[in-house]
């Protein structure tokens, strides 16, 4: 019994080193893949939550100048948050905020350079369709008509489009464009939930330009 336990053991010792010699390169290469997966898996999540830290800490830094009026501190929050964390959520947060800060204390280029960048860089579209309704205030403001109009041609989520009809109504408005302005607000105000508070202001605004807002026919 002893002998026949012996042969029996040897077989399947013998079975497992054939297969391991025809299987084990390729399942150590298989393990060892993994392995490395995971370990940069497990890296690359550190590396982003150190990320998100140092943007949060360099936001804060930013809201802290931005509320003592401290604007060249504001540009060199903002020159770091472009340089080491463009990439995470809170840089067109800090960029929107540095706009304001620096369109406050009269800078005004710098604050449309800041708006200009989160409205090319940012990957959220919420927040690149509000830099170029700022923006395009801004250039309005300055009388950069043509300019604030190119900006606002450029295609923005569903939800922003009603804001920006009312703003090029604005815009045209402002050239003397009446028609054209009747339009853009016709079409901000059909966009309009009718529940919207700021659709009462369109509505003025029509009025301005001699359109009753009762006459139009709301958009499903």
């Amino acid at each position: 019994m002893a002998t026949h336990l012996d042969l029996e053991e040897q077989e399947q010792l013998d079975r497992l080193k054939h297969f391991w010699a025809t299987w084990g390169n390729l399942i150590t290469g298989v393990l060892v893949v993994v392995a490395l997966g995971v370990i940069g898996w497990q890296g690359w999540q550190y590396h982003q939550r150190s990320k998100a830290a140092g943007a949060a800490a360099l936001y804060d830094e930013m809201l802290r100048a931005s509320e003592s009026g401290d604007t060249a501190r504001v540009e060199r929050a903002l020159a770091d948050m472009k340089d080491k964390f463009a990439g995470t959520a809170y840089a067109p947060q800090a960029g929107l905020l540095a706009a304001k800060a620096l369109r406050d204390k009269g800078n005004a280029q710098a604050s449309q350079a800041a708006l200009a960048w989160v409205s090319e860089q940012a990957s959220d579209p919420g927040y690149q369709a509000v830099a170029r309704l700022r923006l395009s205030a801004e250039l309005m403001q300055a009388k950069s008509y043509d300019e604030a109009l190119k900006l606002l041609d450029k295609p923005v989520p569903k939800e922003f489009e009603a804001l920006v009809a009312d703003r090029k109504g604005d815009i045209f408005l402002a050239q003397g464009k009446r028609s054209e302005a009747r339009s853009a607000y016709e079409q901000a105000w059909q966009g309009m939930d009718a529940q919207d508070a700021y659709r009462r202001m369109v509505e003025i605004k029509l009025n301005a330009v001699g359109v009753d807002a009762s006459t139009l026919k709301a958009k499903p």
